[in-house]
C-alpha cells in the first residue's frame, strides 16, 4: 500500500495541478490543509472521490489499480478554460474559489462557479466575479444574503477610499468592509456600516488581495 501523501501528490499531478495552491482550491479547501494532508499523509476521501468522481477509490485508498475507473474515457488531465466572462455572464463563486485572488496567476475556472449572470447595467463595468455576502456587518448598505459584484484591484494605489471592498485576509478570510487609511502607512482600516461593529486596522502585509464592488443585486 502507497502512502498517502504519494497518493495525493500522484492525484494532484495527474489533474494538472502544478501548483498546491490551485489544488486545494479545486477541493474547496485551504492552502494549509492540504499542507497538513500532506505532511500527516492522510486526507478526506469522501472529498476528493465527491470532487473528483472520476477517480478509482480502490486506487486512491490503496494506490495500486488504475487511477481512473475502468469505464472512463475522459482525459482528466485537460484544465477548464478560463471564462470568457463577456460572452458567457458574470461568475458568482464562493469564498474558497477567490482566495487566490491577490497572486498574479488568479483565475476563475468553470469547477469554481455556482451561477453564471447576464445583468445588462454590468455591461460597462469590469466584473471580475460575485459573491454572495454573509453577516450583517454591512447592514443596512449590504445585507446577508445579497450579491455584490467586484472589480479585482491590481495595485493598492488604486483603492477608493472609504468605498466597500472585498478584502482576502490570510487570517480571517474573506471580509467585506470599507477601506480607510490606517493610523500609519503600514495599516489599512476596516469599516462597518453596522454601527454595532467597531473598525480595526490590517497590516498591509496580512492582505493578500483587494477587489472593489461595483454592483449589489438585492432579493426580496
Amino acid at each position: 500500500m502507497k502512502d498517502k501523501s504519494v497518493v495525493l501528490r500522484e492525484l494532484q499531478k495527474h489533474l494538472g495541478f502544478a501548483k498546491d495552491g490551485d489544488f486545494a482550491r479545486f477541493l474547496g479547501i485551504k492552502h494549509n490543509t492540504l499542507s497538513n494532508w500532506y505532511s500527516r499523509g492522510t486526507m478526506d476521501y469522501d472529498l476528493i472521490i465527491q470532487k473528483c468522481d472520476n477517480i478509482n477509490a480502490n486506487w486512491l485508498l490503496t494506490g495500486k489499480g488504475d487511477i481512473l475507473k475502468q469505464d472512463v474515457q475522459t482525459n482528466f488531465t485537460q484544465l477548464p478554460k478560463p471564462i470568457d466572462t463577456i460572452n458567457v455572464g458574470i461568475p458568482l463563486v464562493d469564498a474558497t474559489a477567490i482566495e487566490g485572488f491577490g497572486n498574479n496567476t488568479f483565475s476563475i475556472e468553470n469547477r469554481d462557479v455556482k451561477e453564471f449572470y447576464a445583468i445588462p447595467k454590468f455591461k460597462t463595468k469590469k466584473i471580475d466575479f460575485m459573491i454572495e455576502v454573509e453577516g450583517s456587518s454591512m447592514y443596512p448598505k449590504y445585507s446577508s444574503g445579497d450579491i455584490v459584484a467586484c472589480t479585482i484591484i491590481k495595485e493598492s494605489s488604486f483603492i477608493q477610499w472609504n468605498k466597500a471592498h472585498v478584502i482576502a485576509t490570510k487570517e480571517q478570510g474573506i471580509i467585506l468592509k470599507r477601506i480607510k487609511k490606517g493610523s500609519h502607512e503600514e495599516n489599512l482600516c476596516m469599516t462597518s456600516d453596522n454601527v454595532n461593529y467597531d473598525s480595526f486596522e490590517i497590516p498591509k502585509n496580512e492582505i493578500k488581495g483587494i477587489a472593489l464592488v461595483v454592483g449589489v443585486i438585492r432579493l426580496e
